[in-house]
């Protein structure tokens, strides 16, 4: 009876071990990717004042390109599906804390920028996957270009059209400097991206790895 106590013990505390990491990882890109969601909504409403670009950009712009690299990240280390889950993770956290956080139910734009913001996002991220997981034999760089690319033409005139629309807001002008921005960040998102694979590859290799000695 001690025996198979003890070997119970120690398949529970093996499991744990090879699981527990990539679990963390899951849910540590899930948040970061409610987070940025939240963030970039609330600095959506904020054009930049300086330069004459307060009818063409906003500083959501520099923070929402962030999630097309951890949807890539993941999708490039365990595949569309667990990229897909942190898609669907990040897309409730964002939604829920954006509609709690940030937006004023007695404003009508407010309320379409978290309707707009969840739609476009939910379309434009699972966009993204597919196109990443269509392109991942090519050339490393071509999946996470292309699918950011397309993502974010998705994302940002989903988003304008909903959120002020026949508000009196500048909304086209705003929704092409929004995209000129993610555009370059997507091209320079490509430095992080190949720095960060390596690293994640390599855990989960070692993490493979180790499943396979024990």
């Amino acid at each position: 009876m001690q025996n198979s106590l003890k070997k119970l013990k120690k398949l529970k505390h093996l499991f744990q071990q090879n699981h527990s990491q990539p679990m963390n990882l899951f849910y540590k890109l899930s948040i970061i990717m409610g987070l940025v969601v939240v963030i970039s909504n609330y600095l959506v409403q904020f054009p930049i004042q300086h330069f004459g670009l307060s009818e063409i950009l906003t500083y959501g712009a520099f923070s929402y390109p962030i999630t097309f690299l951890i949807t890539d990240l993941a999708n490039r280390a365990y595949g569309k599906l667990v990229a897909r889950k942190i898609v669907y993770v990040g897309f409730t956290i964002g939604v829920l804390l954006t509609l709690f956080v940030s937006t004023n139910f007695s404003d009508t734009i407010s309320i379409r920028i978290a309707v707009g913001s969840g739609v476009a996002f939910f379309i434009a991220q699972n966009l993204d996957v597919q196109i990443f997981d269509s392109l991942r034999k090519k050339r490393w760089y071509v999946a996470p270009l292309t699918s950011s690319i397309l993502g974010s033409i998705t994302d940002t005139f989903l988003f304008f059209s909903i959120a002020f629309y026949a508000t009196g807001i500048p909304w086209v002008s705003l929704a092409f400097g929004d995209l000129a921005v993610k555009l370059f960040i997507a091209l320079a998102m490509l430095i992080p991206f190949r720095l960060l694979i390596e690293k994640i590859k390599d855990f989960s290799d070692s993490a493979s790895a180790t499943r396979a000695k024990n």
